[in-house]
């Protein structure tokens, strides 16, 4: 149950683009199309889910204070702290790893890649893909933790694409005042989309049930007993 709440807690309560709006230049220049969309949404899916696992193992095993010594045994390397390189570790994984997807996309959907043009290569310094390896390190999530959260936040963010994708592509023939056409009804639209999603923050799936009422009758029976043993000790 901690897993599922998590992972809807980051999908809808939390959601890294609607709660926040990290990855907005992305997910508002690719949302014009729901090919495009869908195609975008999938790669931050993908690169979230395996930078964040990556990045939560160079922290622990690479930088964190004594992290070398745990298991290279080297006891002089007890007192060093390398997590001051963090940003460029966390930076280095996933330009790794959007450039592994750049290549995927190109060889097997030549024409998702130059839809996305410049902006696939630009994952790399989308800041929900960085801001989810943050949040993973400043909330000290465990491995298993990570993998779900990273999950997660990618799939919240597809949804959140996908959905404002598919809204315009209704709208784009709608009789819409001149001011708020373009970006303007994107952002007004994002807005209420993320005053939806907060509607989720009611679940909580770490609290217990509340416990049943006792019926009306049983609660009478106990009072009556309760003067009867009266009544005898009198």
């Amino acid at each position: 149950m901690d897993y599922i709440n998590l992972a809807l807690k980051a999908i809808f309560v939390e959601n890294i683009l609607l709660a926040f709006f990290l990855g907005m230049c992305s997910y508002l220049s690719q949302s014009k199309k729901v090919e495009s969309a869908t195609g975008l949404g999938f790669a931050v899916v993908f690169v979230l889910t395996l930078s964040c696992p990556m990045n939560w193992a160079i922290k622990e095993f690479l930088l964190n204070k004594g992290a070398l010594a745990s298991w290279t045994k080297i006891a002089a390397l007890q007192s060093v702290d390398l997590s001051f390189l963090s940003f460029i570790c966390y930076i280095a994984v996933i330009a790794a790893l959007v450039q592994l997807v750049e290549m995927v996309i190109d060889r097997f959907f030549p024409a998702l890649y130059t839809t996305l043009g410049i902006f696939l290569p630009l994952i790399t310094v989308n800041c929900s893909i960085l801001g989810a390896s943050l949040f993973m390190h400043e909330r000290s999530y465990d491995l298993t933790h990570t993998i779900v959260f990273g999950f997660s936040s990618g799939l919240g963010w597809f949804l959140a694409i996908v959905a404002l994708a598919a809204i315009r592509k209704k709208i784009r023939y709608s009789n819409i005042p001149e001011g708020m056409r373009g970006l303007g009804m994107a952002f007004t639209v994002t807005g209420l989309m993320a005053i939806g999603f907060l509607g989720f923050s009611g679940i909580d799936l770490d609290k217990e049930p509340a416990p049943k009422a006792a019926p009306v009758a049983e609660i009478e029976a106990d009072v009556v007993a309760e003067a009867v043993d009266l009544e005898e000790d009198a």
